[in-house]
Parts: C-alpha cells; sequence; structure tokens
C-alpha cells in the first residue's frame, strides 16, 4: 500500500510544483491571473508579491512530500513517513482554509487537496 500512496504524494508533489510555477514565475500571465479570479492586469501586478510568496509555500511543500518519499523508501521509514504525512497533511488543511476565502473557491480546494488526501490516508495505513 505503500507504494500506493506514493503515487497519490507525488502527484500532490507535482501538482504544488505547478501552482509553484503559477504563483511565482507565471503570475502576471493573463491566462493565470485570470485562473485566480483577478479582474485585470493591474491587480495580477498589486498582488505579484503576495502570489511570488504564496508560490513558494507550495513548492516547499512539494519538497517536503517528495523528500518524506525518498527517505521511507531510502531506510529511514519513520522520518520519511513523518515528513511525507506532515507535507500531505499540511496540504490538506491549505485545501481546508482556501474554502473559507469565498463561495468559488470549493472546486480549486478540491484540485488542490483531493491528490494529498488520498495520500495521507493511504501512507497512514501502509
Amino acid at each position: 500500500m505503500a507504494v500506493i500512496a506514493s503515487v497519490f504524494i507525488a502527484l500532490a508533489a507535482l501538482l504544488h510544483v505547478y501552482i509553484f510555477l503559477m504563483e511565482s514565475a507565471w503570475w502576471t500571465r493573463p491566462a493565470i491571473w485570470r485562473r485566480f479570479g483577478l479582474a485585470d492586469q493591474a491587480e495580477a501586478e498589486t498582488t505579484k508579491a503576495l502570489a511570488y510568496n504564496q508560490g513558494f509555500y507550495n513548492l516547499f511543500l512539494a519538497v517536503g512530500g517528495i523528500l518524506g518519499l525518498a527517505l521511507y523508501f531510502g531506510g529511514l521509514e519513520q522520518a520519511g513517513a513523518a515528513l511525507a504525512l506532515f507535507s500531505t497533511g499540511s496540504m490538506v488543511l491549505a485545501a481546508v482554509v482556501l474554502t473559507t476565502t469565498g463561495p468559488g473557491r470549493v472546486k480549486s480546494a478540491l484540485t488542490q487537496g483531493t491528490l494529498p488526501l488520498i495520500g495521507f490516508i493511504l501512507f497512514l495505513f501502509a
């Protein structure tokens, strides 16, 4: 079951790397700021620094998940499991917080939180 859980954790990490890229590298692209519900290019420029910072949080969660898997399968099972569970748990909780920012955020929260939730549950019982 750890292998299946790892697939979900790795996919969650890849998703969070993609979110990092959207927020930290591509934020001022119209397709990206529209996806995040911004009204115009000026709003994207105004919020660029906040998005840049937020993107790195997503990157660090992704790195934590991947590093946790590497430690787990590299023989440090307890440390790896702790890090993988912390990272995926944080991803899930961030998705829950996202639902509190407005009624239109549930779909985004489900996208952001489903893979890590499945990975967390499967890894917890692996």
